[in-house]
C-alpha cells in the first residue's frame, strides 16, 4: 500500500528517494531532448527566413523580417529558460468531465463522483508536470505545463483541507539538467493509490493510513490548522508560533506560493524568505518552487542579505550579544562620523589660487565648516556635497570680491566655482577632507581597539570592546557583521557611482547597432540569468521571517529595512530562541513591523518526533521555559532513546555511535555538538559517507535527520545564557532514532542518564 512504502521511506526510504529522484530525472531528459528539438527547429526557421532576403520584393522582406522576429523571440524564450527547467508535479484523481485545455491537460477542478471507492482506494488518471514554459510531445501531449496555464493552478492553491483533484504534490529540486531531490505533500493521505511518498509526506500517508480513528481526527487537525495558515488574509502581518516538528517552516513556504498565485499582481515586488543558517536555506529550497519567474522569490540567510557578502564565520556568544544589541546603533552612528575624523590626518589647510593670489583656509575654519556640514541628520556620503559647497562658499568669501550688478556677481561667482572645483589640488583636497565612506572600510576602523574604545565610549564596557575588536580582525564576516554592514549601508547613505556615458550622436553613422545580436537588444541584454537572479532587491512586497525567535535587534532592523511597505509572515518558537534578550529583540521586532495589525496563530501537533524522543526534550523546556507546553507527538515508534557515556577516547565513541545509527536508518543521521566543537567533529566522522553530518548546536535550527546523537547536553547549555533552549533544539531533529553521548560535565547516572535529562521530581 501507499502508507507501506511511505513508511519504508520515513523510516529510512533512501531506496524509494533514489528511485524517485531516477524517475523524475527520466522525464527530464525526455523535456530537454524535446527542448532540443524546439530550439533547432527555431534555429532552423530564422535560418530558412534569411534566405528570404533575397527575393526583392516588399512583401517578401516583411515577412522575412516577422519571420525572423517571431522565431528570434521563441528561440531567445528557449534559451533564457533552458536551465532548472522542472519544479513541480501533481497527481491527480479523475475529475468529473473530460474536457481538455488548449495545453492538453483537463480542466475539471473537483474529482469524479467515483473516482473513490468505497474502500478508500483510488487510481491516479492524470500527472502533471509544471515548469517554466510549457512543452508538448510530438503527439501534442503536455510534457511540461506552464506554471502560469489554468492546469497548473491546484500545484499552488490545493490544500490538505481543500485538495481538490490533487492526491500528491511534488517540489522538484534540479539544476541545470540533473534533477537534486524531491519532497511530497500527500494532500489526501486516507486514500491507497499506490504512489510512492517522500520527505514529510510520507509521515502524513503512514499517519492517514492509520487504523483508528483517533490517530485520523489528528491528522485532520494538522491539516486544518496549517491550512489556516496557508489560506489567511495578506493583509499585514501574520504571525504563527509553534514547537518543533509542526511545520513552521513548510507552511510559511506554502502560503507564499498561495499568495504569489492568488494576487501576483500585488507580490510582483518579490517575496523574500529569511532563514537564520545557511544549511536551513539548503533544505527550503528544496521545499519551495522558483515558481517558474524570476526574481519573485528569494531566500535568503539572514547573514546574506547584503549583496555581495556571505556570513562564512561564527561569533563567540558573548562577542554576538554585543553585536546583536540596539547599543551597537550608536556605536555604528559615532563611527560613521568618526571615520571621517581619520582624515583631518591629512591636510590642515586649503590653499587655492584664485583672480591671481593665493587664498587660504586655515586648521580652525575647516573645523567649523565641517560642524556646518554634520549639523544635519542625512547620510555622511550624501553630505559630501554640502561640504563641497560650503568649501567653495568660504573660499569665495576669503577672495573679498564684491560686485554691485547681481547678475555680473552670480557669473564671476558661476566661473569662480567652475575654476576652484576642477583645479586637481581642490578635487585631491576634497577627496581626503570627506572622503567617500564604504560600509567595510567603517566596519574594518571598529577593529582597531583604541578607535573603537573611543566610539564605544559609555555604550560598551572594556571587555566588550576587546571582544568586538578582536572579532572583526579575522578574515571573513559572520552573521552579526552583515547587520552591521547594513546598518552602515544606512547611516553612510549610497557612494557615488559614475555617470553613465552619454551616446555619442557619431555612433548613430557607425552602423554598430547592426552587428548586435538580438539578446543585446533584449532587456537586460547580455547579462546571464543568474546573474539577474543575483542582483538583491532592496524592498520586497511579502516577507516570510522563519525561526524568527532567534533574529538579533539589530537583525530585525536589517529585515525591516526589506518590508517597509510589505506584509509579513512570522514563524517561530519562543522555547528555541537562541538570543538571549528577547524583550530587546521584541522591541526591535515591534519596530520593524509598525503599527500593522496581527493576525496570530498556533501549531499545536509534532508530526515529526517521535513521543519517546518528545518526552526527553519535554525534559529541558520544562527548565528553559518553565510552564510552556510541548507541542503533542502523534506517533510511538517503541524506540526510547539510547544514553551512553563516553569514555576518554570521545571521537571515537562519537564516531561509533553515528556508525551504529547508520547501520540502523536508511536516511540522514546528525551529530549535534557545541559550537566550539564543530570542526573536531568533523573529523571525527571522516570516512563515514554523506548520509552523516556534522554540526554546531546554533546549525542544527530547523534541520531534521532520521536519526541524531546529541553530544554532550550540559557543554551545549553551558556555552550560552540561552543554552538550554539551544539543547531543546538539537533534541528535536530526530524523526525516528537518538543517541545521547553524555561527557562527566553531564553527571550521568548509572544508565547514562545526564543530570539535566532525568526527569524532575
Amino acid at each position: 500500500m501507499a502508507a507501506q512504502t511511505a513508511v519504508q521511506d520515513r523510516q529510512g526510504g533512501g531506496g524509494v528517494r533514489e528511485r524517485e529522484i531516477a524517475v523524475e530525472q527520466q522525464h527530464l531528459d525526455r523535456v530537454y531532448r524535446r527542448l532540443e528539438e524546439k530550439i533547432h527547429e527555431a534555429e532552423f526557421l530564422m535560418s530558412d527566413a534569411a534566405k528570404k532576403g533575397h527575393v526583392g520584393t516588399p512583401g517578401a522582406l516583411a515577412e522575412r523580417d516577422a519571420q525572423v522576429f517571431r522565431a528570434g523571440v521563441h528561440l531567445n524564450r528557449l534559451n533564457n529558460e533552458f536551465e532548472d527547467f522542472l519544479f513541480g508535479r501533481i497527481d491527480l484523481l479523475r475529475g468529473k468531465d473530460g474536457k481538455k485545455g488548449a495545453d492538453g491537460a483537463f480542466t475539471s477542478i473537483d474529482p469524479a463522483d467515483d473516482a473513490i471507492r468505497d474502500d478508500a482506494t483510488a487510481d491516479i488518471a492524470e500527472t502533471l508536470h509544471i515548469g517554466r514554459i510549457g512543452v508538448l510531445d510530438t503527439d501534442y501531449a503536455p510534457l511540461v505545463i506552464d506554471w502560469r496555464a489554468p492546469a497548473a493552478a491546484p500545484f499552488y492553491r490545493s490544500t490538505p483541507v481543500a485538495p481538490g483533484r490533487v492526491v500528491r504534490r511534488r517540489v522538484i529540486r534540479s539544476k541545470g539538467r540533473r534533477v537534486l531531490g524531491v519532497e511530497d505533500d500527500l494532500l489526501r493521505p486516507e486514500l491507497t493509490t499506490g504512489l510512492p511518498v517522500v520527505g514529510d509526506g510520507a509521515l502524513m500517508a503512514a499517519l492517514g493510513q492509520a487504523r483508528t480513528h483517533s490517530m485520523r481526527d489528528i491528522v485532520s487537525s494538522i491539516q486544518a490548522e496549517q491550512d489556516l495558515v496557508i489560506r489567511a488574509p495578506a493583509a499585514s502581518v501574520t504571525e504563527v508560533t509553534g514547537g518543533p516538528g509542526t511545520g513552521k517552516t513548510a507552511v510559511a513556504l506554502h502560503r507564499a506560493a498561495y499568495l504569489l498565485y492568488q494576487d501576483r499582481r500585488r507580490y510582483s515586488g518579490g517575496i523574500l524568505c529569511v532563514s537564520p543558517t545557511p544549511l536551513l536555506v539548503a533544505y527550503t529550497e528544496g521545499v519551495l518552487p522558483s515558481l517558474g519567474e524570476e526574481g519573485q522569490v528569494a531566500i535568503r540567510a539572514v547573514g546574506s542579505l547584503v549583496d555581495g557578502v556571505t556570513a562564512d564565520l561564527y561569533d563567540e556568544p558573548a562577542t554576538a550579544r554585543v553585536k546583536g544589541s540596539l547599543r551597537m546603533q550608536k556605536v555604528l552612528r559615532n563611527a560613521a562620523r568618526g571615520c571621517l575624523d581619520l582624515a583631518l590626518e591629512g591636510p590642515a589647510t586649503l590653499r587655492v589660487v584664485a583672480f591671481g593670489r593665493r587664498v587660504e583656509l586655515s586648521a580652525g575654519e575647516l573645523s567649523d565648516l565641517r560642524h556646518a556640514v554634520l549639523g544635519g541628520t542625512a547620510p555622511v556620503n550624501l553630505l559630501r556635497p554640502r561640504a563641497r559647497r560650503l568649501l567653495l562658499d568660504a573660499l569665495w568669501r576669503k577672495t573679498g570680491r564684491r560686485f554691485d550688478d547681481a547678475e555680473l556677481a552670480a557669473e564671476e561667482r558661476q566661473g569662480f566655482d567652475e575654476d576652484i572645483s576642477t583645479e586637481q589640488d581642490f578635487i585631491d583636497f576634497l577627496d581626503a577632507w570627506w572622503p567617500v565612506l564604504e560600509p567595510r572600510g567603517v566596519l574594518a576602523a571598529l577593529a582597531d581597539e583604541k578607535r573603537l574604545a573611543r566610539w564605544a565610549r559609555r555604550v560598551l564596557t572594556p571587555p566588550e570592546v576587546r571582544r568586538v575588536a578582536r572579532s572583526l580582525r579575522r578574515d571573513g564576516s559572520s552573521a552579526h557583521d552583515v547587520a552591521l554592514l547594513d546598518e552602515l549601508e544606512m547611516l553612510l547613505g549610497p557612494v557615488p557611482r559614475p555617470k553613465q556615458r552619454e551616446a555619442d550622436p557619431l555612433d548613430e553613422l557607425t552602423g554598430l547597432d547592426e552587428v548586435t545580436t538580438y539578446a543585446d537588444r533584449m532587456p537586460g541584454g547580455r547579462r546571464g540569468r543568474a546573474e539577474r537572479l543575483d542582483e538583491e532587491r532592496t524592498e520586497y512586497a511579502h516577507v516570510i521571517v522563519d525561526e524568527a525567535q532567534d533574529l538579533t535587534p539589530m537583525q530585525w532592523r536589517m529585515v525591516g529595512r526589506r518590508g517597509r511597505t510589505a506584509t509579513w509572515t512570522i514563524v517561530g518558537d519562543p522555547a528555541q530562541s537562541s538570543w538571549s534578550d528577547v524583550e530587546e529583540a521584541a522591541q526591535a521586532r515591534d519596530e520593524a513591523l509598525g503599527s500593522r495589525p496581527r493576525r496570530r496563530f498556533t501549531l499545536t501537533v509534532n508530526y515529526r518526533n517521535p513521543a519517546e524522543i518528545a518526552e526527553v526534550a519535554s525534559t529541558v523546556l520544562a527548565l528553559a521555559m518553565p510552564g510552556m507546553e510541548s507541542p503533542r507527538a502523534v506517533r510511538s515508534t517503541g524506540i526510547v532513546p539510547r544514553y551512553e557515556v563516553a569514555g576518554a577516547d570521545l571521537a571515537a565513541d562519537v564516531r561509533a555511535a553515528a556508525a551504529r545509527l547508520l547501520s540502523e536508518v536508511d536516511g540522514t543521521v546528525g551529530v549535534v555538538v557545541a559550537m566550539n566543537r564543530r570542526a573536531q567533529a568533523r573529523g571525527w566522522l571522516e570516512g563515514l559517507g554523506e548520509r552523516v553530518v556534522a554540526l554546531g548546536s546554533l546549525e542544527a535550527k530547523g534541520l531534521e535527520y532520521d536519526a541524531t546523537v546529541v553530544v554532550s547536553p550540559a557543554e551545549i547549555a553551558e556555552e550560552s545564557p540561552a543554552g538550554l533552549r539551544v539543547l531543546y533544539v538539537a533534541l528535536t531533529r530526530a524523526t525516528q532514532r537518538l543517541t545521547v553521548l553524555a561527557t562527566a560535565l553531564d553527571a550521568p547516572d548509572a544508565g547514562g542518564v545526564p543530570d539535566l535529562l532525568r526527569p524532575l521530581a
